[in-house]
């Protein structure tokens, strides 16, 4: 079994580790784009761009499904790898956890990048799923691309900005970028003081995982030799140290390379 990820950087570590825990023997190929990164302020039809030759550089690898581990990949560039690439590779898209965590009601908080925050997707999402629930989004500038540099000390200031404007008594928290979900336990202890002492945070990575095993079940394919590809925009490449920073990095790079 062999399953690829495409994201524009480390925000697809989190989904490929949800993946390595469930099916160790996977084989995995993680797409990203360095040099284009961020995707967020680019346009739409840059972005969906961007995110084909990712996939199409992890296609060439023959993977049995590809995850598009990105919101904003989702958001933009679905429904063009989809028209590419199915039904020979099935897709798989990120969707933020607006309804798993409104379900319960109370107030939730959106946290996600500033070009998503306010977009028509995001508003979509919580007209459609937010329920009864007390939803605020949060915008959470330079966030993720500190994530990305593994700068602590730049994640400690975003993280830090964020949660002042995150309402008190919040209960849930969705983390609407791929990146955040590296930095959870940072984003619980910032906002400890003015969430409910039941905080729950909501990432994508365990249900995008399952969904992508979900799809490959079925076809009854054999076990892999649990290796790992690197590509950096369309370039063979390894793991860098701001990922192996992450325990989800480590996890992965732990992998054997692939021959």
């Amino acid at each position: 079994m062999k399953i690829a990820l495409v994201d524009s950087g480390l925000g697809l570590l989190a989904a490929a580790a949800a993946l390595r825990r469930l099916r160790p023997d996977a084989d995995l190929v993680l797409s990203s784009d360095p040099d284009g990164m961020p995707w967020g302020p680019r346009t739409s039809e840059d972005i969906a761009g961007r995110a084909l030759d990712c996939a199409r550089a992890a296609a060439a690898y023959a993977p049995h499904a590809l995850v598009v581990a990105c919101n904003t990949a989702s958001t933009h560039g679905l429904a063009l790898l989809r028209a590419e690439l199915e039904p020979a590779l099935p897709v798989i898209g990120t969707v933020p956890a607006v309804k798993p965590a409104a379900a319960a009601g109370g107030r939730v908080a959106i946290w996600a990048t500033p070009a998503t925050t306010g977009s028509a997707y995001q508003r979509g999402l919580i007209a459609d799923f937010a329920g009864t629930a007390e939803v605020t989004a949060v915008a959470c500038p330079g966030l993720a691309d500190a994530v990305e540099r593994g700068d602590r000390s730049a994640v400690a200031a975003a993280v830090a900005d964020a949660a002042t404007r995150t309402p008190e008594g919040t209960s849930a928290i969705v983390l609407g970028c791929t990146h955040y979900e590296l930095v959870r336990d940072e984003i619980r202890a910032a906002v400890a003081d003015r969430a409910t002492a039941g905080l729950r945070l909501y990432g994508s990575a365990d249900a995008v995982a399952a969904q992508a095993l979900r799809r490959l079940d079925a076809a009854g394919l054999a076990p892999g030799g649990g290796t790992l590809t690197v590509l950096h925009s369309g370039r063979t490449s390894a793991l860098g140290p701001a990922a192996l920073r992450y325990p989800e990095g480590a996890l992965i790079g732990s992998a054997v390379p692939a021959r």
